[in-house]
């Protein structure tokens, strides 16, 4: 049974403010945080896991295993991005079947083209509405969990079709079963407050940093209309500008030793990633 959580604050109103994260060192500091719910990002999953951009390129069988390997580590509930699903009305099928067998809560499927784009990168081109409302309907009885494992319907048709062409199709999504709403790269806190009017369903705000759309708190993104927001980058981007301060004085200096770099403690990391457990079969088994 995939894990309640999302689904038990969606219906007590809660907001809920959710981590991307992009590696396992990201998850395990969600941990010691304490976040209850996190996201599983494709564009972040894909950059650190292969070094390549969120433009399809990443497979279904690569991307599941990243997100089992995340639910293994991780004490939080995990939304995941599945791309497009990953094919046709089959291959959806199966991506819901194994995303929830890997441990999932709520999985992400949008409305563009094979081979997608990142929602905030140029070209992105979405497929007929009848299409998507296919594919969403295969999702909900994919599931075997059909009260807690939720879908998240996502339209990227904001970029190059309209806005009226986008709450066209979230409409639809949400007759065709979708739990949850995700308006891709809403352009300005009118548009946002816009679709967030027009449903009465959970809407999801992408707080993408670099992105198309505006970056707002949480209390304003509750005051809009929206149920949750996903912080996709924030680690990812963080991570990056510390390694460079990091290695820039490494490279410079000589040395990593800097009061001006946070580091975390090795021992602490060592607790955080399981070594106790190591530890503890070592004194009890070691010769």
């Amino acid at each position: 049974m995939a894990n309640p959580i999302l689904r038990q604050k969606l219906a007590a109103g809660e907001f809920i403010v959710i981590p991307g994260v992009q590696d396992m060192i990201a998850t395990v500091m969600t941990n010691k945080v304490g976040f209850d719910i996190i996201y599983g990002t494709g564009y972040w999953t894909t950059a650190s896991a292969y070094g390549l951009p969120d433009a399809g390129i990443a497979t279904y069988t690569q991307m599941v295993d990243r997100m089992r390997t995340i639910t293994r580590t991780s004490n939080a509930a995990l939304i995941a991005d599945a791309d497009t699903g990953y094919g046709g009305l089959l291959n959806v099928h199966h991506t819901v079947r194994g995303y929830e067998e890997a441990g999932v809560t709520a999985i992400q499927i949008e409305d563009q083209e094979f081979p997608k784009k990142c929602g905030h990168t140029p070209y992105k081109r979405c497929v007929p509405i009848e299409d998507m409302v296919e594919k969403i309907k295969v999702a909900s009885e994919a599931r075997e969990d059909k009260e807690n494992f939720l879908i998240i319907a996502r339209t990227d048709a904001r970029a190059s079709l309209g806005m009226d062409d986008a709450l066209r199709r979230m409409e639809a999504y949400a007759k065709a079963g979708a739990d949850i709403l995700f308006f891709e790269a809403p352009q300005s806190e009118e548009e946002m407050r816009r679709a967030c009017a027009a449903f009465d369903l959970p809407m999801m705000a992408n707080m993408a940093d670099g992105g198309k759309t505006p970056i707002l708190p949480a209390d304003v993104l509750k005051e809009i209309g929206y149920s949750l927001a996903i912080f996709p980058a924030m680690t990812s981007l963080v991570a990056a500008a510390a390694m460079e301060k990091a290695l820039r004085h490494l490279k410079e200096a000589g040395t990593s030793l800097s009061p001006d770099i946070p580091m975390t403690d090795f021992n602490e990391f060592c607790r955080l990633i399981g070594f106790d457990e190591v530890w503890d079969f070592e004194k009890r088994w070691a010769r």
